[in-house]
C-alpha cells in the first residue's frame, strides 16, 4: 500500500507540473522593420559673384543622401555643388560637382546619422549673382 501511495503522489506530481507546460499553436511573429522613408527638404537662397552658400540638415538614418539643383534664376548659369558634413560652423565637403548646372544631382552615402550640409558655390563662371533652389533627399 505504501508503494501505490508513493507511485500515485508521484504520478500526481508529474501530471500537474506537465499541465501547466502548454504551448500555443499560433504562430509567433516576429518584429518587422519599418521602411524607411526618404525626407526631401527644399532649400532657396541667392548666391554671389565669389560667393558660396551652406545649408545644413539632419540624417537620422544611414543611407544614400542627394542633392538636386531644382531652380537657377539664370538657366544657362553654372554652380558648383557639394554635401558634407555639418560641425555647427563649417561645411566640410566630401563630395563636389564644380560643373553643376540647373537639374544637376550629386549623391553621396551617409555612413551614420548626424548632421550633414549641400553647399553652392560659385566656381568662377557667374558674372552676376543667382537665386536657386536645391532639393535634398536622404534618410
Amino acid at each position: 500500500m505504501r508503494y501505490f501511495a508513493t507511485f500515485f503522489v508521484i504520478s500526481l506530481l508529474t501530471a500537474t507540473t506537465l499541465a501547466g507546460c502548454g504551448s500555443s499553436d499560433e504562430p509567433t511573429e516576429l518584429p518587422t522593420t519599418p521602411t524607411p522613408v526618404a525626407v526631401a527638404e527644399t532649400f532657396n537662397g541667392s548666391l554671389n559673384v565669389n560667393g558660396a552658400q551652406n545649408h545644413n540638415f539632419g540624417v537620422e538614418r544611414a543611407g544614400t543622401v542627394s542633392a538636386q539643383i531644382k531652380t537657377l534664376s539664370d538657366q544657362a548659369a553654372t554652380i558648383g555643388v557639394s554635401l558634407g558634413t555639418w560641425n555647427g560652423v563649417a561645411c566640410t565637403i566630401i563630395i563636389r560637382n564644380t560643373a553643376a548646372v540647373l537639374n544637376t544631382t550629386i549623391t553621396g552615402t551617409a555612413q551614420q546619422t548626424g548632421q550633414y550640409c549641400v553647399s553652392l558655390n560659385d566656381v568662377g563662371k557667374l558674372t552676376a549673382g543667382v537665386d536657386y533652389s536645391v532639393e535634398v533627399t536622404h534618410y
